[in-house]
């Protein structure tokens, strides 16, 4: 990095609960506690000869707040530390991150094999933006290994997966899937949002590429949009930079410095969102209105010993199908007076949202089926707040579909 800012030290060696607050910092001259801001557009240069030997990448330093900012560098490496990754590069969304890494890679006459088990944006961009550059796409059951293996073609370049999936929360075999990618020759992209770095080690089972959604838990206070994309160096610098150099999906400085001020807390709210959703699925569960409850943990959840196997806990979201379909599911969500109703999740706050007519409404009802989804079903993002107080909440909410 480039005057006046200090180098970070790592801080890989330690605790995550210690890499969330430190790692990545850079202090200025005047030594700041928190993380600086700087709400720049570009960079002096000493002089000419500088800003060529920069440009040239024989000068270390910034250029040009779309390539690169201190706070972004700062967000970016703390990222790199938490998840155990060579290189991050953050984003101005999600979707933009998810977008990055697919067209990064692929060029026309390529084929990417995907889980058809995706939230709805991410379908867009693999079944509807992708084949107008020439790559096609096959979707298959994530859950079942031969339907990704059967997948494969010659020109396959690119799986792309999340584990759990949004909304039914299934578990895929990463570590599977990953090795069925290798032997194809392809690199596995895995969304890895709803485990969050904390439960989930994507790259550790094998993946080539992880990205996030740092929207969500990462801010996790419904402030700010963010992505991130994490990977080796390698697959950074070969199919990441430059794109995203020149097309300018840019995460703002303020934005960046946001998701640092959420990571600080992401592990005490992670934990605090999990036990609480522990505690509503098996609420859920009791209630006679609810015809079924999906949680990872659970032990009649149909992937539970994989997830176990595969995340360190059962994550903060919930979805449940409350008898009587559509209907039955508006009454319940209108009734609640504590969790509110918004497509968003991994906020502080508790959150719900229909599936079909929301994150998942542009698709036909069969294909929506085809993923899991009824219209009795709703999504349950867990919260920070007093779990008896959630679990009377919907208890109340409840018993009015009955």
């Amino acid at each position: 990095m480039t005057k006046p800012l200090t180098s970070a030290p790592s801080t890989r060696e330690l605790q995550p609960a210690t890499r969330l607050v430190h790692a990545g910092t850079l202090r200025s001259q005047y030594a700041e506690t928190s993380e600086a801001l700087f709400l720049t557009q570009g960079f002096v240069y000493e002089s000419a000869e500088q800003a060529e030997a920069r440009f040239k990448g024989e000068d270390a330093g910034f250029i040009y707040s779309r390539f690169s900012n201190p706070t972004v560098a700062m967000f970016e490496q703390r990222m790199a530390e938490l998840e155990g990754a060579e290189a991050a590069r953050a984003t101005a969304s999600g979707m933009a991150a998810v977008t990055a890494t697919l067209i990064g890679q692929l060029k026309a006459g390529d084929h990417v094999v995907a889980a058809k088990a995706l939230f709805g944006s991410c379908r867009y961009v693999i079944e509807e933006l992708l084949p107008r550059f020439g790559v096609t796409s096959t979707l298959v059951d994530g859950t079942e290994l031969a339907e990704w293996q059967a997948a494969v073609r010659p020109e396959t370049k690119v799986f792309f997966l999340e584990s759990p999936t949004n909304p039914t929360l299934e578990i895929l075999d990463i570590e599977a899937i990953a090795r069925i990618a290798k032997s194809a020759g392809a690199t596995l992209v895995v969304d890895n949002v709803f485990a969050t770095p904390l439960l989930q080690s994507p790259l550790k089972l094998g993946a080539d590429c992880v990205v996030y959604s740092a929207t969500k838990h990462i801010d996790g206070q419904g402030r700010c949009l963010a992505g991130v994309i994490l990977a080796s160096e390698k697959f950074i610098n070969d199919h990441i930079h430059t794109y995203l150099r020149q097309t300018g999906p840019s995460i703002s400085p303020f934005n960046a410095w946001v998701m640092l001020k959420g990571l600080e807390t992401l592990e005490l709210r992670v934990e605090r969102q999990i036990a609480n959703a522990v505690k509503v699925a098996d609420a859920l569960a009791g209630h006679a209105a609810v015809e079924r409850v999906i949680y990872p943990f659970r032990d009649d959840h149909p992937q539970a010993e994989l997830a176990r196997r595969q995340m360190k806990a059962g994550g903060t979201l919930v979805t449940f199908e409350v008898k009587g379909g559509k209907a039955a599911a508006f009454k319940v969500a209108n009734a609640l007076k504590i969790t509110r109703i918004s497509n968003n999740l991994g906020d502080t706050k508790s959150l719900i949202t229909h599936p079909s007519t929301t994150t998942h409404q542009r698709f036909e009802e069969d294909a929506r089926l085809g993923m899991g989804i009824r219209q009795g079903m709703l999504r349950f993002s867990a919260g920070i707040e007093s779990a008896d107080d959630l679990i009377a909440d919907f208890a109340q909410a409840l018993d009015k579909a009955l």
